[in-house]
């Protein structure tokens, strides 16, 4: 494989990282300060890409389609903490995977009633549609460049949130002892809804941005959310940066293994073969890493020890 070819698919394998992340962290924000296993995550990212496809549609304009896709996202999460999340602080985990994932029944079902069952497609915006051209003469998409760019100053945004200010301060500290900060005069009611609120906008800017290279439709959701709590496993629930770093992992193995590995099975066996075995082994390879992260460290890289 040749450098040029190697480098592109590394800038791919730090897109799909950084749109991982950007689930990721919403999701790892929910467990750590609620301690709720939200599996209706994925339906959100499905609602921010619809938002942004729809309003993409009605206006011509990606920036109002990506504010709609943010506000939709959040305006929902928030919704259904209060109707629904709220109730299931007290019960078990069971309790929550059943109840988030009827969610994903009604999200899905409601988006198709709405949208119909046909994809939807968010075109690039002009200013980012053509190609820039890298140090060694890599030609990549402006686009995918911009999408890295966003996760960037993404992550940077939650580490000063978290780090910096006052709902960060009461974000922590709602990870470490609920009850206290409730008992210093937090409104603990306000900070879920506003978490919930602020992880579904997170899943909302994803599903967004990537809906302009994928198709938005119906369940598009649920394959990313799996990937995400590989994610948030790998990195440390309740860690931006173990969801960060977590989630470069996981996108650099699956891009990287569905090229590297098919290459490395031409050593040994004949190209066809070699090429449905490494795509075989290419799938399997970011739950080998997570299981080699367990192993090493069964919190996650950046999981508190218990």
């Amino acid at each position: 494989m040749s450098p040029i070819l190697l480098a592109e698919q590394v800038l791919n394998g730090l897109q799909s990282g950084v749109m991982l992340f950007l689930m990721a962290a919403g999701l790892t924000l929910i467990f750590g300060v609620m301690g709720l296993i939200n599996l209706a995550h994925g339906s959100l990212y499905m609602v921010g890409a619809f938002a942004a496809a729809t309003v993409a549609g009605l206006t011509g304009s990606f920036l109002l389609a990506l504010v709609a896709a943010l506000a939709a996202a959040a305006a929902a999460g928030a919704l259904v903490e209060l109707l629904v999340i709220r109730r299931l602080y007290a019960k078990d985990h069971l309790d929550q995977v059943l109840a988030t994932f009827a969610l994903i029944l009604i999200f899905s079902e409601g988006t198709r009633w709405l949208f119909g069952s046909f994809p939807l497609y968010l075109d690039i915006p002009e200013a980012l549609s053509g190609t820039v051209t890298l140090p060694g003469g890599i030609a990549y998409p402006a686009y995918r460049l911009a999408l890295i760019g966003v996760g960037v100053a993404v992550a940077l945004g939650l580490w000063w949130l978290n780090a910096r200010t006052r709902l960060g301060i009461r974000i922590r500290a709602g990870e470490n002892d609920r009850e206290m900060i409730a008992a210093l005069g937090v409104d603990i009611g306000k900070l879920y809804t506003l978490v919930f609120a602020l992880g579904a906008a997170l899943a909302g800017l994803a599903g967004a941005l990537v809906g302009a290279i994928q198709s938005v439709q119906v369940g598009m959701g649920e394959p990313v959310l799996i990937l995400a709590f590989v994610v948030i496993v790998i990195g440390g629930i309740g860690s931006i940066k173990g969801a960060l770093i977590g989630a470069l992992l996981v996108g650099l193995t699956d891009t990287l293994g569905g090229v590297l590995l098919p290459e490395l099975f031409k050593l040994f066996t004949d190209p066809a073969s070699a090429a449905a075995s490494g795509s075989a082994f290419a799938s399997m390879a970011i739950y080998i890493l997570m299981a080699a992260v367990l192993i090493w460290r069964p919190t996650g890289l950046f999981g508190a020890r218990t």
